[in-house]
């Protein structure tokens, strides 16, 4: 006679099983999204009396948080980082946040002081003489001998000229498509988030017909997302995104939307699947006859499992050096123009060519 198992057994079973798949989505919705921790970062700005006032910028991307604006000092700089980093949820925080220059007091230029004039000295009268109608013949000594020899007066020193005015700033609209070259190599199998890269502007900047930032300046930006299409499945994912741009010797941060590509998947199942299918497996098993019709249901289930495990890989993206990637603004950049490129200056390789000959 076979053993049957008795149906009690086999509902408590049944109810283990649903109760693990219940205890596995509620620790699914237990993690926070994106939207929720951008929302407790700027709750925690909100509280600090020194950053409350602030105009400062929050976006959350796959845990990946980068907050933008100006503060007053590098104290506030720092805060802002650590209390972002303390909301659950963060993986790492990228601090664009830009200080303020002190003011600078105006030069005061202080009128010459005018010396006065010397008095001039009373003119010593001349002895009389007796004047000898045969002897002397001497003539007297004129005004204008007498006049020369008043001291000159002193030179007055010249003013101080005034400084010479600020140069004027241009604000780029948000909008404005901004195309980088790719110095940095860019790969979905080595890449982390959160990880610098370095690009240059691969076209000028203009406004208005004018050309307000020439091509070739240095541009630094990070990895905002990066997805490895696993050995079970899944797809590629790269996001990046434009953090500042150096003009000048100076750097200006910038807002830019995020460039993100997805690579093609050849499968959706993954390996929690192969667990999945054996448990279901040992449960028909078990109904069908007992232990040995257990263990035979487990091993078809795993069996389904393993042929997840088989699949190919997925497409990876790859961004070799060169490669150029166009991003727009989100937010007005305000620099200081010029008209000269990055490498106007210095000395050209033909030119050192013909000195080393």
């Amino acid at each position: 006679m076979k053993a049957r198992i008795p149906l009690p057994f086999l509902a408590v079973v049944l109810l283990l099983v649903l109760g693990v798949g219940i205890g596995c989505n509620k620790a699914q919705t237990k993690a926070k999204d994106d939207s929720q921790i951008t929302s407790e970062i700027q709750g925690k700005f909100a509280q600090d009396s020194g950053l409350s006032n602030k105009n400062l910028g929050v976006q959350t991307a796959g845990g990946v948080v980068t907050i933008s604006g100006t503060v007053d000092n590098q104290a506030e700089r720092d805060a802002a980082a650590r209390q972002a980093a303390t909301i659950d949820g963060v993986k790492t925080v990228v601090n664009n946040l830009e200080v303020a220059p002190a003011p600078e007091q105006a030069a005061v230029v202080e009128p010459p002081v005018e010396q006065p004039k010397p008095a001039p000295k009373p003119r010593a009268s001349a002895p009389r003489r007796h004047v000898s109608r045969n002897t002397d013949s001497s003539p007297a000594p004129s005004n204008n001998m007498a006049m020369n020899m008043t001291p000159a007066p002193a030179p007055i020193a010249p003013a101080t000229p005034a400084p010479p005015p600020p140069p004027a700033k241009v604000t780029i609209p948000s909008g404005t498509t901004l195309a980088v070259r790719l110095v940095d190599a860019v790969d979905s199998e080595t890449a982390q988030q959160g990880q610098t890269f370095h690009a240059t502007l691969d076209t000028p900047l203009a406004f208005e017909g004018d050309v307000v930032i020439p091509a070739g300046y240095d541009v630094e930006g990070h990895v905002v997302e990066v997805k490895s299409a696993g050995k079970f499945a899944g797809q590629s994912v790269v996001a990046l995104q434009l953090d500042r741009i150096a003009v000048g010797g100076k750097y200006y941060n910038i807002q830019t939307d995020q460039w993100r590509k997805q690579g093609s998947s050849r499968t959706k199942n993954t390996a929690a699947k192969v667990g999945a299918g054996a448990a279901i497996g040992a449960i028909i098993g078990g109904l069908a006859g007992g232990g040995k019709g257990a263990g035979i249901g487990a091993a078809a289930g795993g069996g389904l499992g393993g042929g997840v495990q088989a699949a190919t890989h997925g497409q990876q993206i790859k961004l070799t050096s060169e490669t150029v990637l166009n991003f727009t603004l989100q937010g007005p950049l305000t620099v200081v123009p010029t008209t000269h490129g990055p490498n106007e200056g210095r000395p050209k390789l033909e030119a050192n060519q013909n000195q080393n000959q």
